[in-house]
């Protein structure tokens, strides 16, 4: 604990964020950090709560109290060690994590708690702009080696771990560049992309072989991947989204939001965008279905590209604006949560289902909706209920459909290798082993877990770096 009364005396601070009339011109980060003076007070407020909630809220178990006290006692080259300890990419986690630690935090009982997620932000950033983090590159070398298919978090931390393992380290990826759903699914307004680049010149100092365009099953097969290689992870994401299969759903201006997303990335990083058809909301009335963070990314993006309005849409009710803390506390809590890019001008609402897309001249012209009441079903669970005569019609000239992903694409890869899958689609193992039903290949990440957050392929990718090392040599001193 870094002062003993420091919840006491300071107030919660965090960092702020520019006028969203100025980010919505450009697609740069647009946060306001604290000062440094400011961010030591914010670190010792961490109190000496007995039990840190705040590890077991954390999916890679960031040892959260000790870089807050190294932070406030100003020991920041010591704090990135305790941070790099438990996570590779802090800079990413810092950014777009949704921070389930300070949901944790004891602070949080109150409303008020520890700004975990800043810290660390602000703690690795300092270290990039100090020059403090260095390739880790092995002192011996065993032989053996890996191949990683799919270079989103899960697969870069993996690669990185058994690299640092002395193994020879092979990076597949499908795309002209690493980072997967970081590069091409989330926007540069919240994950500018240099911070991936850094990191893949830091891993490739390190000594991994990345290599972009190959698209294992397609340009090369699973067989020449088994006998070249001692290992295979599976890493890729999950990328079979799910569709809205109702009248209209074949007009022209309905599309998935992750290629959406996808094209504007490619435009802000000066790619070749292959698509058929440009998509854009310049001029056009944008309805985003889906409440999660995709649906929010392209709330942001299609503000950025001039949309006239934007309107998101939720199947599921109005979480409540607090959640009940004795309930919930410190378990992740069902509650409103207003992001910077609904701020910047969307409208909301919940309960409500589409019906029926209309039409003008084969383009969609609007939707037809529908409210609904979630009611108690005979098998104790809850079913949706439709309100009758709450039927109306809203304005659309582009549809994005944010509802998630079911599974990972089973053709190519999955099926050339045929591991087990499970009852959802996904790539089966347990968290031990991280093995599939195929010897020698592993899985981690949204393949194997489902669609979920960067920070759990962060932590899948170390413990499946884990289990390929001591599958490989009978141990390991890599952390879980």
């Amino acid at each position: 604990m870094g002062k003993a009364t420091g919840f006491l005396e300071y107030d919660q601070r965090d960092r702020r964020y520019k006028p969203a009339e100025d980010r919505v011109k450009h697609y740069n980060e647009f946060s306001v950090n604290l000062k440094t003076e400011e961010l030591q007070r914010q670190a010792s407020r961490c109190m000496d709560c007995g039990i840190p909630y705040c590890h077991q809220g954390c999916p890679v178990n960031n040892i959260i109290p000790d870089w807050n006290y190294l932070t406030f006692k100003g020991e920041y080259k010591k704090a990135l060690e305790v941070l790099h300890s438990t996570n590779n990419f802090p800079e990413f986690t810092g950014r777009i994590c949704p921070a389930p630690c300070q949901e944790s935090c004891t602070l949080n009982l109150e409303d008020i708690p520890v700004t975990i997620k800043t810290i660390e932000c602000a703690t690795v950033d300092r270290a990039w702009e100090n020059g403090w983090v260095h390739p880790e590159i092995a002192e011996h070398k065993t032989g053996k080696t890996v191949a990683i298919v799919g270079s989103g978090p899960a697969g870069m931390a993996c690669a990185q771990q058994l690299v640092r393992a002395g193994h020879s380290v092979t990076l597949f990826e499908k795309n002209a560049r690493i980072g997967g759903l970081l590069r091409y699914g989330i926007p540069d307004f919240k994950l500018e992309k240099q911070l991936i680049d850094r990191r893949q010149v830091q891993m490739e100092q390190e000594g991994v072989n990345i290599r972009t365009n190959v698209n294992i099953g397609l340009d090369m097969t699973v067989e020449d991947l088994q006998r070249d290689f001692d290992s295979v992870v599976l890493a890729g994401g999950s990328e079979a989204p799910r569709d809205l299969p109702v009248s209209g759903r074949e007009f022209d201006g309905i599309h998935y939001a992750m290629d959406f997303l996808t094209q504007q990335n490619r435009r802000v990083a000066d790619e070749t965008i292959k698509d058929a058809q440009d998509i854009l909301a310049e001029g056009k009335d944008v309805v985003v279905i889906g409440g999660g963070d995709t649906g929010s990314d392209c709330v942001g993006t299609s503000f950025r590209q001039g949309a006239k309005s934007v309107t998101q849409l939720e199947i599921m009710p109005k979480p409540p604006e607090r959640e009940d803390k004795l309930a919930t506390w410190p378990q992740w809590p069902i509650k409103l949560r207003t992001s910077t890019s609904h701020e910047e001008g969307a409208e909301r609402d919940w309960s409500i289902t589409t019906k029926a897309f209309l039409e003008d001249g084969g383009k969609v012209s609007g939707l037809q909706t529908i409210r609904v009441e979630w009611q108690e079903s005979d098998n104790s669970g809850m079913e949706m209920v439709e309100v009758a005569g709450s039927e109306a019609e809203i304005k659309a000239d582009l549809v994005l459909l944010a509802m998630g992903f079911i599974h990972p694409t089973h053709k190519g890869l999955i099926e050339d290798l045929e591991v087990d899958l499970d009852d959802r689609g996904n790539v089966k193992t347990d968290t031990v082993t991280y093995q599939t039903s195929v010897d020698g290949v592993f899985a981690a990440g949204d393949m194997r877990r489902g669609q979920s957050l960067v920070v759990w392929a962060i932590r899948e990718g170390r413990q499946c770096a884990r289990a390929v090392d001591e599958y490989l040599m009978g141990h390991s001193e890599l952390p879980r």
